[in-house]
């Protein structure tokens, strides 16, 4: 069984969703409090020296880190959660889920600790960082077609970032106002039922 080592609502969420929804049997362990020193941070080091969630360790004892790495580990095992190859829709596919991790992430790597990264204006480092996810988001929401899928009529891994994502910064709010079609996805990808129980664990319902 894969073991992921995560914290409730944090990027471990979307792997957790994601396994859920491919029907691949894992086994949580919460690793909260491992951005400051003590024993969680201690336990995940020794698998993954960056100290990330999330941090999977497969069923053979690899380790796999990287939601966009995960993710593509997922479509070999339940290759129905993207556009087939050969689809018009496979290089958009494709290109998001890279994007949201090359473009949309790093937003949060800055914004949620500045001061690892400036100390004469944490604050406006922050706000910066905001206002570019924002951007980001709302160019996003121009590429996604929500009818009710971003793909259309088919349910993809890429629906699923987009449900964990609106729970964090800007929220559902700004989301609600500004960008209709990921606030259409990610009320969709709320409502399958085999979703609810992983869903309420990471405080997303």
């Amino acid at each position: 069984m894969i073991n992921v080592y995560g914290v409730p609502g944090w990027g471990s969420a979307i792997s957790e969703v994601m396994l859920t929804l491919a029907d691949i049997p894992y086994r949580y362990i919460n690793v909260e409090g491992f951005d400051s020193p003590g024993p969680q941070r201690v336990l995940l080091e020794k698998l993954n020296p960056l100290c990330q969630v999330p941090t999977l360790e497969l069923e053979n004892g690899a380790v796999m880190s990287e939601t966009a790495a995960i993710g593509l580990m997922i479509l070999d095992r339940c290759p129905d959660l993207a556009p087939p190859v050969g689809h018009p829709d496979r290089a958009q596919f494709q290109r998001l889920l890279i994007w949201l991790v090359a473009n949309v992430y790093p937003t949060f790597t800055y914004a949620d600790y500045p001061e690892r990264w400036t100390s004469d204006a944490p604050d406006q480092l922050r706000e910066n960082c905001m206002a570019y996810r924002k951007s980001l988001y709302l160019w996003l929401d121009n590429h996604l077609k929500a009818a009710p899928w971003a793909f259309g009529e088919q349910l993809t891994l890429i629906d699923v970032y987009i449900a964990v994502m609106r729970t964090w910064g800007p929220r559902h709010e700004w989301f609600a106002a500004n960008t209709p079609h990921i606030t259409a996805i990610a009320d969709s990808v709320c409502q399958l039922p085999e979703l609810h129980k992983v869903l309420k664990a990471n405080d997303i319902i």
